[in-house]
């Protein structure tokens, strides 16, 4: 009999961080594709399927209790077909099979372990599982024997379940109504906002009364849209308590920059270390437009750490962004005792002890401008602003830093003018930065994702908007990477990941819609036609492969992809934004320039189909109800016309919030349009480009709202002074 797939572990083929960690398990792992799928069909055996992601701690410990085991891998080997999937590579696989866990168990998350069919229909499922029985999980190794014994004895009952599972999935995941509703109008968002005041923590900030608390970036958007465009006052008291308590907190890198996951407890002290692109994408462009929306320094500075954490330590060289940060990393030479041997410890990089605080320090004086300060002061202050103490808030002794003391206190308490404590703070911040760089470091997943990137590209571009226009060229080089090495300009067609000149997957919705947003964003800074075409390209693929004009809706996986038991949309936010949401309101953006694209159409039509969904759930659909909003208010633009922005009129949009607006650049002169219509593909002028040339010689606005327009005007004040009267 010629050997099987499941002869050898396989995963030794794969580019992936986190298929490469198993690759030296005795399990004998096999990728998801065809091999694998009829491996299990021409063996009839069941899939064992467990999905995870590089940085998760769970998956690391499952793996290090049962997939490092000789005897659970016996079993595993001889009777399944074991297979690993990574969710960042393939999250259509993730969403299906999480979906069955959530709806079975309640809950979900990772590692995922599904058992399936050999067509790939689940029958058992959750997520860890400890070696032995533990706090009411059975013990692996005896789940395979039971599983097993199940899938000879009793094999007509785990295919009706498997039946009925994927039923309850293609129900959750795949239906739309039968007849679609009318799109939500305007008080969607007053509905949506109201319910995410009452479900705000008031105390701590953020939302739910315990832990863990994760970011909700979108939802914070519904409540600074709220507060900015329409006065409401509690929302916008809400999403400062939240800005403010996460940036102070420990889910804050508060000596390197950047968010963490999330936070284990009410408080937002101890977070879950791993620090994840998209985390880092999301928030610094909500802080942006915060810090424009409020003019609080704090939020720009926070945005502003941020990227350059993206920068130095999730840059590929030529530009693009990897993935993510692990949360483990091996314990620093200062925590061990003579003769002991490092372990991987979560969060050990990031927590301080007292000790080492003053180790940081060294000896040198700080010179402070009108006074100087000791070393030793330096470290005291430092261990005060941020909580630094014996028996710390963390493992082992340790402490995460927090915000614990604010600058007039410590200024009092030490009797320094709080300039200086600022000045001292900010050298203290530098060595501890530089006493870090020396510490083991945690390990970095490498694979750039488009749709991430896409992300992070519009977060960067909005701080390009709204501070520092310098900003732009990291938004358009991650751009660039990302088209050079993901995008195939002759088949029109993007895929998902690119690890080290490795490239594959076929890109999903969320690939798509988040790429286009982040190119149209640079072109809203840079008013490069090139990113506005690019974005519209991409937008074309949207429409002929993931839209399904007879359902009304936007599937997550293309119509000429790899089928599942199932073809999932993605309508709710999780970790990331509902790609749907995304596209719905990115299509209605394109439309004002591509009007015949019928993108536009296709927004209206999506919003009709999800409008219950969305007025029943709005917390859970916030991206849909963005879009939603920003469709009921109707569109509004500011043209631009210009050879190039003037400095002036690029600080004046920065301290002028816009939320759902269209910023459109174009040249002066109506006479250089042609090779923009040639780039977009297009024959006739868009409206929002049309009898909107510069006038006398002068950069020129239009500002229109809800297809009434201001006079043209040189002054660009007076124009978005119109649009706010």
């Amino acid at each position: 009999m010629p050997p099987t797939p499941t002869d050898r572990n396989r995963l030794d083929e794969e580019a992936s961080p986190y298929l490469e960690q198993h690759a030296d398990n005795p399990v004998n792992w096999q990728p998801w594709d065809d091999r694998a799928l009829e491996t299990a069909r021409e063996h009839d055996v069941p899939i064992f399927l467990s999905v995870g992601y590089a940085a998760c701690h769970w998956c690391h410990v499952m793996e290090a209790e049962s997939f490092q085991d000789e005897d659970v891998a016996s079993v595993l080997n001889e009777r399944f077909v074991p297979i690993k999937v990574d969710r960042e590579e393939r999250p259509d696989v993730d969403s299906v099979y999480q979906t069955i866990c959530q709806l079975v168990s309640g809950g979900g998350g990772w590692p995922l372990s599904v058992f399936l069919t050999p067509e790939g229909k689940p029958f058992y499922v959750g997520t860890y599982f400890p070696p032995e029985p533990k706090r009411g999980r059975p013990g692996f190794r005896q789940l395979l024997e039971d599983v097993s014994r199940s899938w000879q004895e009793d094999r007509d009952g785990i295919e009706n379940r498997a039946e009925q599972w994927t039923a309850a999935i293609t129900d959750e995941l795949e239906s739309t109504p039968d007849a679609p509703g009318e799109p939500p109008e305007s008080e969607v968002l007053a509905s949506a906002t109201a319910a995410a005041v009452r479900s705000a923590d008031r105390t701590h900030g953020g939302f739910g009364s315990g832990g863990p608390k994760f970011p909700q970036p979108r939802r914070l958007d519904l409540l600074l849209r709220a507060a900015t465009l329409d006065g409401d006052e509690a929302a916008g008291e809400v999403v400062r308590e939240a800005l403010d308590a996460m940036a102070a907190g420990g889910l804050y890198d508060h000596v390197g920059g950047g968010f963490h996951r999330y936070a284990t407890d009410r408080e937002w002290t101890v977070p879950h270390f791993e620090k994840m692109l998209y985390d880092n994408a999301e928030l610094p462009r909500l802080y942006f437009e915060a810090a424009a929306a409020t003019g609080a320094d704090r939020y720009a500075r926070v945005a502003s750490e941020t990227v350059a954490f993206l920068e130095r330590e999730l840059t590929h060289p030529d530009g693009g962004f990897y993935s993510t940060l692990d949360a483990q990393s091996h314990t620093p030479d200062s925590r061990l005792d003579e003769g002991e041997q490092p372990e991987d410890e979560e969060g050990a990089f990031y927590v301080w002890t007292p000790e080492e605080v003053r180790a940081a320090m060294g000896e040198a004086s700080v010179d402070a401008g009108d006074a100087t300060v000791d070393a030793g002061t330096a470290a005291d202050l430092f261990s005060d602003r941020y909580g630094v103490e014996s028996g710390g808030n963390f493992e082992g002794g340790t402490t995460v830093l927090t915000v614990s003391a604010g600058y007039e206190e410590l200024a009092a308490a030490y009797d320094l003018s709080v300039e200086t404590v600022e000045r001292v703070l900010m050298e203290a911040r530098t060595r501890a930065f530089d006493a870090r760089a020396d510490r083991p470091r945690p390990a970095r997943d490498e694979k750039v994702l488009a749709g991430w990137n896409g992300l992070a590209i519009s977060g960067i571009a909005t701080g390009a908007r709204t501070l520092d226009p310098a900003l732009v060229a990291t938004a358009t080089d991650a751009l660039g990477f990302v088209r050079d090495h993901l995008w195939d300009a002759d088949e029109q067609r993007l895929k998902r990941r690119f690890k080290g000149g490795d490239v594959r997957v076929d890109g999903y919705l969320d690939d798509y819609a988040f790429l286009a947003k982040g190119a149209f964003d640079c072109y809203q800074v840079t008013g490069e036609v090139d990113h506005l075409a690019f974005a519209v390209d991409l937008a074309r693929v949207v429409r002929e492969e993931f839209w399904d004009a007879e359902a009304g809706t936007l599937y997550y996986t293309p119509e000429s992809g790899e089928g599942l038991v199932t073809r999932p949309q993605e309508l709710n936010d999780q970790s990331t934004p509902s790609s749907l949401g995304v596209a719905a309101g990115l299509f209605d953006e394109l439309d004002l320039f591509v009007p015949d694209e019928g993108f536009g159409a296709i927004t209206e039509r999506l919003l009709a189909t999800h409008a219950d969904r969305i007025r029943s759930s709005p917390l859970e659909h916030a991206s849909l109800v963005l879009a939603a909003d920003a469709h009921a208010r109707g569109p509004v633009e500011l043209t631009l016309a210009a050879d190039e922005v003037p400095a002036s009129w690029r600080e004046t949009l920065a301290s002028r919030p816009f939320l759902t607006g269209v910023v459109a650049p174009r040249p002066a002169s109506d006479d250089d349009l042609d090779p923009w219509l040639d780039a977009l593909g297009v024959d006739e002028v868009p409206p929002i480009w049309a009898n909107r040339e510069a006038r006398d010689g002068e950069p020129t606005a239009y500002a229109c709202r809800d297809f009434t327009c201001s006079p043209p005007q040189t002054d660009l004040d007076a124009a978005l002074d119109w649009l706010e009267n």
